[in-house]
């Protein structure tokens, strides 16, 4: 019988946090892709479209480097950072994107939010 090798808790939560990052990093660039060659966003709209997709992709690679950090010496709350992190571009680049799309500011009303839980991700790692 083969003997089962135990896997670390902190190399399942890597690997689980990378896959997030892979599927966010692919996202940002196709959605990139679709803004720059699609026609599709009004000039007004371009710079709420361009703050979405930087912030997008700049989480993106901090989500790898977090998982990076958690394998190699375990965070504190890895979950937390990778849930505040996740959340954050969904309700602040989501909310940035719809507008730019839809060419409608007021459905930018979850960007705030977004915004904040970037910001408590960032801090999260202070912990």
């Amino acid at each position: 019988a083969a003997k089962a090798t135990a896997v670390p808790c902190g190399f399942k939560m890597a690997k689980m946090i990378t896959m997030l990052a892979g599927l966010f990093g692919s996202t940002a660039v196709a959605l990139a892709a679709v803004g720059a060659h699609s026609g599709r966003i009004q000039p007004d709209f371009k710079v709420a479209f361009d703050n979405a997709n930087k912030m997008h992709l700049i989480h993106s690679a901090v989500l790898l480097a977090v998982a990076s950090l958690e394998k190699q010496r375990g965070l504190k709350y890895p979950t937390v950072t990778a849930g505040l992190f996740s959340a954050g571009i969904l309700l602040f680049s989501g909310s940035c994107y719809v507008v730019a799309f839809k060419a409608d500011r007021a459905l930018g009303k979850m960007a705030p939010y977004g915004g904040t839980m970037l910001i408590l991700g960032w801090l999260s790692l202070l912990a």
